[in-house]
């Protein structure tokens, strides 16, 4: 059973920091891309960022220069450290990967169930 954990979400004024991680565990071969997606009430799950497994990142534009993830293939953990927060960061935020199960042949994506950040004063 393959599982995706997050955590570090919380409440947070603008211009503060939040630092979330997720961690994969269970029983699978490989991890592959790796990435974060957000999503508020009433709307769809925005791409917010990935990592390959060989380190290349992609970025939303609205995340750029603010927001960096990283991965920690020894320890199967994803990251997002989180800067210059502002309101409109306020979100659910997922983890999503492809995994592939030992007894699957083709990697799986998977999600996480969600931290809720909230950037507020």
């Amino acid at each position: 059973q393959v599982q995706l954990v997050e955590s570090g979400g919380g409440l947070v004024q603008p211009g503060g920091s939040l630092r979330l991680s997720c961690v994969a565990s269970g029983s699978f071969a490989s991890i592959g891309l790796m990435a974060w997606h957000r999503q508020t009430p009433g709307k769809e799950r925005d791409f917010v960022a990935h990592i390959t497994g060989g380190g290349s990142t992609n970025y939303a534009d609205s995340v750029k220069g603010r927001f960096t993830i990283s991965r920690d293939n020894a320890k199967n953990t994803l990251y997002l450290q989180m800067n210059s927060l502002k309101p409109d960061d306020t979100a659910v935020y997922y983890c999503k990967s492809k995994i592939r199960p030992y007894y699957a042949l083709f990697e799986n994506d998977y999600w996480g169930r969600g931290t809720l950040v909230t950037v507020s004063s």
